[in-house]
């Protein structure tokens, strides 16, 4: 029986370049949690579907689960752990959402937090119709999502009152 081959990717995750090697199948969620112990990238449907594995590939919110981490290659990857700031404060999502009580049992919340720190670069003067649009992609079993809507509502006045965010 051979080993699974291995493959050399070198990337940056969370602003730290690094390289590892992986079989060709390995899931970046996978890659994440597993390998480098980024645990905050959460793995729910494993099926692209709830959004709680969801990363910063380049900036852009992408599924983990649904993409080998051989392909993000030369990519800059960013979890929920590198949103905080450099001094370890959380970051302006990260603090509205704890402000806006955004969370009940947290599992989500990652995914939530990405989506909502690549939207507001987007758009940051969201209306709540706009801000319930951009999280329509995440799922949340425990919330009725009012709270997750004032979180993302309350980062975009922390952003615009000038609290930084400097990750």
């Amino acid at each position: 029986m051979n080993p699974e081959e291995l493959f050399l990717v070198e990337l940056t995750v969370n602003g730290t370049p690094l390289s590892a090697r992986v079989p060709a199948r390995r899931l970046l969620s996978d890659f994440l949690r597993h390998d480098l112990r980024l645990t905050g990238t959460h793995v729910g449907c494993e099926h692209g579907v709830c959004g709680a594995c969801t990363i910063l590939l380049e900036g852009k919110p992408v599924r983990g689960c649904l993409i080998f981490a051989v392909s993000v290659a030369g990519s800059a990857v960013t979890t929920v752990e590198g949103l905080v700031n450099n001094d370890g404060t959380l970051g302006v999502v990260q603090r509205a959402f704890h402000e806006s009580h955004g969370l009940q049992c947290g599992f989500c919340t990652p995914g939530f937090i990405t989506t909502i720190h690549a939207y507001l670069k987007e758009n940051p003067h969201p209306t709540e119709e706009e801000a319930r649009e951009a999280i329509a992609g995440n799922l949340c079993r425990c919330t009725g999502y009012q709270n997750i809507i004032k979180s993302v509502l309350r980062a975009a006045e922390l952003i615009d009152s000038g609290v930084r965010d400097d990750h």
